[in-house]
């Protein structure tokens, strides 16, 4: 995680040759149903962008260990690599690059066409601070967001016990421990042509 070779710009992902695992944190009326039946609620709001983190550590820091007001139910979504990689050849850089995108209102238009956009965020350590290389979030919206609901999804598990389990070994400065029990994240494989117009 903190090796310095890392590439700025890379999914790492706990995944299979069909599936990838991506999280979101919830309050518990929405979060406890998805991992108990394996989908969201009639409740969950598709008209809503939702956004996927690949990244455990990053979704802790987002979530803070899940003890953030409305993330207290961290969510393991394990999704079908033919969805994830649909939502990337159809997303958007959430912001305006001249490299990649042209003048500026090109982009918005592109923007507010695309049912998927990116944003890279930096990676985080066990004490969530700020590591040099990037993490994706992937926000879903429209078609995308119903496709993950309805069509994507494999599985959904409840992993806030290993978030707190996680959260008190680092607090009692166990890092090693810690690290022990957080999922495998190995590099993602996606074409670099889709990558290439996805970095900032």
């Amino acid at each position: 995680m903190n090796d310095q070779n890392e590439p700025r710009f890379r999914i790492r992902a706990r995944h299979t040759e069909s599936t990838i695992t991506v999280y979101q944190a919830y309050r518990p009326e929405i979060g406890g149903p998805a991992a108990r039946h394996g989908r969201f609620p009639s409740s969950w709001k598709r008209d809503r962008m939702t956004w996927i983190k690949p990244s455990f550590l990053w979704m802790m820091y987002r979530c803070g260990w899940g003890t953030k007001e409305g993330q207290e139910t961290v969510l393991a979504v394990e999704i079908s690599s033919e969805g994830f990689l649909w939502a990337l050849h159809n997303a958007c850089l959430s912001h305006h690059v001249p490299a990649l995108h042209g003048d500026r209102a090109d982009w918005k238009r592109q923007l507010r066409q695309a049912p998927a956009r990116v944003q890279w965020d930096p990676e985080r350590d066990l004490r969530l601070d700020p590591l040099p290389h990037r993490s994706l979030q992937l926000g879903l919206a429209g078609e995308a967001a119903a496709r993950y609901a309805d069509e994507w999804i494999v599985g959904i598990e409840d992993v806030t016990p290993l978030a707190t389990e996680v959260h008190a070994l680092v607090r009692a400065g166990r890092l090693d421990a810690a690290a022990g029990l957080l999922p495998e994240e190995r590099p993602y494989p996606v074409e670099d042509e889709v990558l290439a117009r996805l970095r900032a």
